[in-house]
């Protein structure tokens, strides 16, 4: 049987159930909702690399997501198993800044998906299709990345086999995504989440060794499900990987990220939700031509508290660079 079941459960809960509901809707929706590649908390290689300025990328991904979810037994809900579809376009540009090389990124993701379960031992099911929350995203690598014009950068890289580079950075998800304020699952989460950033880059010859540390901070969603008010603690996040680049122009990483705190209330009540959430995967990319280049990727999550989700992602890109 396919229904939306969400108002009627809520309607013949016990007060206890109903906060233990909302304790799902802000622990587990916000993660299972968007793939890896359009998440808060998310497992990107390669987000530091320099390039020369000037230059712009363009790109397609397609994702797939796919797992389970836990919930506190009070609600009766059971078995649950969700697929996930996200299909995104990307566009970044590469400049100069005070002799050192600036980024910007914009993510725009599009889904599809469906969630289905046990509620009181009977099948019930949920489909939303449509745009999740944009993510627009801007770094500045203020020690180490020279802004170097492209006739110089083959020179550059070759004289400097060996090198650091720190940098910054500024992340904003933009509440564009479909949202409805009566239903519990949502594709977008009706609230700004902005996230500043610090990040590591060690290039030695063919390897490099990466390490980004995020707080994400979030605006109020004051028309939550049910017309209460929403708040969320900062949630922190660190992510590391290791990049190995073949003379081909294949590149392989692997790498791995944790977050935690994130404690939700609802208008004024604490729900004691800290969050504490593992991702790891690999990925590779290799070039089509002189200006094109394909990326696939693996994510796996995993929460490591009784109630949440643990998924599976594979992801594929293709860019162009002009």
């Amino acid at each position: 049987m396919t229904l939306d079941p969400e108002l009627p459960i809520v309607g013949r809960m016990h007060p206890k159930s109903r906060r233990a509901l909302a304790k799902f809707a802000i622990g587990i929706l916000p993660n299972i909702c968007a793939s890896s590649v359009a998440r808060g908390q998310d497992l990107e290689p390669r987000r530091w690399t320099l390039l020369p300025v000037g230059t712009n990328v363009f790109g397609v991904g397609y994702g797939y997501t796919s797992g389970d979810l836990a919930f506190d037994p009070v609600l009766r809900i059971e078995d649950v198993e969700f697929d996930l579809h996200t299909a995104s376009l990307a566009f970044s540009r590469y400049f100069g800044l005070f002799g050192e090389t600036a980024r910007f990124d914009a993510l725009v993701p599009f889904q599809s998906g469906q969630w289905k379960g046990l509620v009181d031992g009977e099948a019930t099911s949920v489909r939303r299709d449509g745009m999740a929350d944009p993510i627009f995203r801007f770094s500045y690598s203020f020690l180490g990345a020279p802004a170097i014009e492209p006739q110089d950068f083959a020179e550059y890289r070759q004289e400097n086999p060996v090198s650091t580079a720190l940098g910054a950075a500024v992340e904003l998800k933009v509440p564009w995504g479909e949202y409805m304020d009566d239903k519990l699952i949502n594709l977008g989460q009706n609230r700004f989440a902005i996230a500043p950033q610090v990040g590591l880059l060690h290039t030695h010859e063919d390897w490099s060794f990466e390490l980004t540390a995020a707080t994400f901070f979030y605006t109020q969603n004051d028309d939550f499900f049910g017309g209460n008010e929403l708040d969320q603690d900062p949630l922190f996040a660190l992510q590391t990987h290791v990049v190995k680049v073949f003379d081909n122009g294949l590149w392989l990483s692997c790498g791995a990220a944790y977050g935690w705190g994130g404690e939700s209330s609802v208008n004024g009540e604490n729900l004691d939700d800290d969050r504490r959430n593992l991702l790891y995967g690999a990925a590779f990319g290799s070039a089509l031509f002189d200006n094109q280049s394909i990326r696939i990727g693996y994510v796996r999550a995993n929460t490591l508290t009784d109630i949440g989700g643990d998924s599976h992602t594979f992801y594929v890109g293709w860019s162009i660079r002009f």
